[in-house]
């Protein structure tokens, strides 16, 4: 697969109740990895994190992985798509940005490390 879905986001108000929420149901390995920000571990599939990232912010949505996030970004725009964040520095030395599709749904984009 080209382009794989390689990270899940779950954003609300309430990380705690969301953490614990998910936790209880699914066991999932929950770390904290930053203010307001926790990565998820399912054990199996693809990662995620689950966090509250300010009002305005609530999502569930999927990252895509892609070789160059900037192009990605004006590829989509010319599709009529629209950027709504980013691209951003993440810890690992990657890039994020988010797109909203025709219809408005929230999708992230993942750019590896060099």
């Amino acid at each position: 697969m080209l382009h794989p879905v390689v990270h899940f986001e779950i954003l609300g108000r309430d990380q705690k109740l969301l953490e614990d929420f998910y936790k209880s149901i699914f066991q999932w390995e929950i770390t904290p990895a930053m203010e307001g920000y926790s990565l998820v571990n399912p054990g199996t599939g693809i990662g995620g994190g689950i966090g509250a990232m300010g009002e305005g912010r609530e999502h569930v949505t999927f990252y895509v992985a892609v070789a160059d996030v900037n192009k990605a970004l004006e590829l989509i725009a010319n599709q009529g798509g629209k950027t709504a964040f980013g691209p951003q520095p993440i810890p690992d030395g990657g890039i994020v940005a988010g797109f909203t599709d025709p219809e408005g749904h929230l999708i992230g984009l993942v750019q590896g490390p060099k």
